[in-house]
């Protein structure tokens, strides 16, 4: 059983100077990993990961292997791994199977691999981990005893699995904790999308019409961004309350087909498919560039772009230039792939430490747990607010109590106007 293969081990040396400064951002998994070295509650596990291979989740890693555990990992996005922190991983001992610029078939050759490891609890970051197994490698599910899904379109492909009673194990949705998508869908999403279109494209934003796809946890960190950068924010919805939201926090609100008329730069962020298509790119202006931040590279509809267009040419890394058959350019950043991680780095270590803390406390709670019902479960309680309180210790920020005549209020009615 092959146990590794990275793009080049000789990165490794580079791979762990990364890991490093990631873990130095990290407190809250670096007291997690301190606990459990010494408790192994992870002992003789066996975990399959499909995530982001970065530096921050090397960190995880290294508490999970803390905690006894051994762990098998692949990229979950062909575009997102860093490779110098792979080979780090690699050379830790680590089962790693993953390399930036995968085609789709490595990609799933590498998920195929980590199932193969014979996972008891796995991780995942989009579901295509649990759908391999289910639809594929369904010998894999009786050794499986549950697992975790760390973003919004995997929880929404489980809960839809859910529904039509296929899910076979338990799943925890990491996502939707407090902790998580607070912070990183909006926060670290917000930062770290207009990062890598930056990087991208060296641009400057103030002035620009923006137009931001969804006004999701993800889309709303986009928008207050790029406003905070000068940018004129447009969004577009199909939900009425979030447009709403949209409205009264300050943003233009168009459709789609009015707002292709005037973006300078589009971004989705919504989880959906086919959301800018032919009839948006044929209305855009000349030099529009277009991005994705959602998981899946199916939210910019590039067979439209690839039919409009007469030729296409690679004018800096992650950036394309598409020329229509009226001369009109519009640029693809990233493959139409998730910017913020195909373009940067992804999430800052200060906001993936909350997201991974969950993770690695969730993992701990599934191999405590007894039998758990094939569904999606949602995070504890206490592990959001232990996540919370340790985050706010490692800032020195101290909060108050409620006193014994607060919480007796609290828990009665009787008392009213007086």
């Amino acid at each position: 059983m092959e146990k590794f293969k990275v793009k080049d081990t000789t990165l490794a040396s580079k791979g762990h100077l990364q890991i490093e400064w990631a873990s130095k951002h990290m407190p809250v998994l670096n007291q997690i990993r301190e606990r459990f070295s010494k408790e192994k509650p992870l002992k003789d596990l066996s975990l399959g990961a499909c995530l982001h291979v970065t530096k921050e989740t090397a960190v995880l890693v290294d508490t999970f292997l803390a905690g006894g555990a051994r762990v098998t990992l692949c990229g979950s996005n062909p575009l997102s791994t860093q490779d110098d922190v792979a080979a780090a991983l690699a050379e830790k001992g680590v089962n790693i199977f993953a390399w930036r610029e995968q085609t789709t078939d490595e990609y799933y050759w590498c998920i195929e691999r980590t199932i193969d490891h014979k996972p008891t609890i796995t991780l995942d970051d989009g579901a295509d981990l649990v759908g391999t197994i289910h639809g594929k490698r369904t010998e894999a599910l009786s050794n499986i005893k549950g697992g975790t899904e760390e973003t919004t379109t995997g929880v929404l492909r489980l809960r839809a699995m859910e529904k039509t009673g296929g899910l076979k194990y338990a799943i925890i949705a990491v996502n939707d904790a407090y902790t998580k998508y607070l912070f990183d869908n909006r926060i670290g999403t917000g930062q770290s999308t207009i990062d890598g279109i930056l990087r991208a494209t060296n641009i400057l934003l103030a002035g620009k019409n923006l137009v931001v796809c969804g006004y999701g946890w993800c889309a709303r960190g986009i928008a207050m961004r790029a406003q905070g950068m000068g940018a004129n924010v447009i969004v577009t919805e199909v939900n009425p309350i979030r447009a709403l939201e949209a409205v009264m926090n300050g943003f233009r609100v168009l459709p789609i087909a009015e707002a292709a008329t005037i973006g300078d730069i589009f971004v989705t962020s919504t989880g959906n498919i086919n959301v800018i298509r032919k009839e948006h790119m044929e209305k855009m202006k000349d030099g529009a560039i277009l991005s994705n931040s959602g998981h899946f590279n199916v939210e910019i509809d590039i067979k439209n772009l690839e039919e409009l267009a007469v030729s296409k040419r690679k004018m800096r890394p992650n950036l394309e230039e598409y020329t229509l058959k009226d001369r009109k350019k519009i640029y693809l950043l990233a493959e139409g792939r998730l910017v913020n991680l195909s373009a940067a780095e992804g999430h800052p270590s200060e906001v993936m430490d909350m997201s991974f803390a969950n993770q690695a406390l969730c993992v701990e709670y599934m191999a405590q747990a007894e039998t758990m019902l094939p569904k999606v479960y949602p995070v504890p309680k206490e592990i959001d607010e232990t996540i919370a309180m340790l985050k706010l210790d490692a800032m020195r920020i101290k909060i108050d109590e409620l006193t014994d005549e607060q919480k007796e209020y609290l828990a009665t009615w009787e008392m009213g106007t007086t």
